[in-house]
This record gives C-alpha cells, structure tokens and sequence, in this order.
C-alpha cells in the first residue's frame, strides 16, 4: 500500500505486510530513521540490514488485520517484540523495551520510494564488508 505524499503533522502513511493484511497506519514524520546491520536484524528481513523509521506510539491511527507477535532478546539484554504477519510473515514493526512509548516500523513496508533516508547506522561492526553508506548517515 502506498503512502501519501503530503508532509509535515498531517502527513499519514499506511505500512504493509505482503499479502496486506496486516496493515498499521500512522501520522506525521518519524521520530528516527536508521539502518541496522545487527546479525538479529540481518535474520529478520534476510538483507544486509534492516531500514526502519521510529515513531510515538501516539502515532499510531490504526492497526489493521491479524499479527503474530514473536519476543526475542537483544544484545544489550532487552526484549525486542517483532510483530509480523501469520500469513505472509512480513514484519512490520516492533516494539522494545529500550524504546517505551515507541514502535520501529520497516520502511520497505510502506513502499514509499521517496521515504526520508537513513540519518544514522548501528552496528557496523556487524555489516558485510561491500556495504557502504553516504556521507550523510552518522555511524555509531
């Protein structure tokens, strides 16, 4: 499903499963938009990192269809919620517990081509060695 492509507080986008019918739909910009090349993101989209954008939970307008929800631990110790769809399998957020009050939605989800870029990658340690990022995403 595609997103809107107003800007600013009114702005609300709609992200997707595959099959679409998990669906969750939120207003305004991201919080955060960030790569991660952790080998847990890595196993759960199947890349080279995930790409995913953070919002408030305030943000949240609808969420749409049945989910599965799958807790896993992180490497800091936290729990991580991957809420995904039993159909498809497509994750579309997550919750976690370093982050109360936030979900970290997966951009590819919104099949937005003009989705605001990454401003930050985590976890570089972790990423294949051809992977190169731009000059204008900070590196931790």
């Amino acid at each position: 499903m595609s997103s809107n492509n107003q800007h600013g507080p009114g702005l609300r986008r709609t992200a997707s499963c595959g099959c679409q019918r998990l669906r969750l739909t939120v207003s305004g910009e991201p919080r955060r938009v960030y790569l991660c090349a952790c080998s847990e993101c890595r196993r759960a989209t199947g890349s080279a990192f995930a790409y995913r954008a953070i919002f408030t939970e305030n943000a949240i307008i609808a969420i749409e269809g049945e989910s599965s929800v799958w807790r896993r631990g992180s490497d800091a110790g936290r729990w991580i919620e991957q809420v995904f769809c039993p159909g498809c399998g497509g994750l579309v957020f997550m919750r976690a517990e370093a982050m109360p009050g936030a979900i970290s939605i997966s951009v590819g989800s919104f099949t937005d081509p003009g989705f605001p870029p990454p401003a930050a990658s985590h976890n570089r340690s972790h990423r294949p060695d051809w992977y190169r990022l731009a000059d204008t995403v900070a590196e931790d």
